[in-house]
């Protein structure tokens, strides 16, 4: 029988705001995190460099992505929706960029 998944992708800082790097474990907790939480998590090793703007501010920012493949439930987003605003505290940011799509699992 076929399930319906969804891919969850966040792209976690590594660079606090003020410019002090990410300690390792810190990613690495969340990895665990989701790890223990899903089964299993991916990480990209490149650093994905982004540049966003808010009030007039402009961001640059260095990245990690990460992916968990899911069932796709109202839980598994809701999980998702409390989970972003756990890691803005813990990254000390005003965003996560946390996205989700269908996926189809062969």
């Amino acid at each position: 029988m076929s399930r319906a998944f969804r891919r969850y992708e966040i792209l976690l800082p590594l660079r606090f705001n003020d410019g002090r790097p990410v300690p390792d474990d810190l990613i690495a907790s969340t990895l665990i995190d989701l790890r223990k939480r899903f089964g299993a998590v991916s990480c990209e090793t490149q650093t994905i460099h982004g540049i966003w703007s808010s009030r007039e501010t402009v961001y640059r920012d260095d990245l990690v992505r990460l992916f968990v493949d899911a069932t796709d439930s109202p839980d598994v987003r809701q999980f998702f929706v409390e989970y972003k605003e756990q890691l803005k505290q813990q990254f000390s940011q005003l965003d996560i960029w946390l996205t989700s799509y269908e996926i189809d699992v062969i």
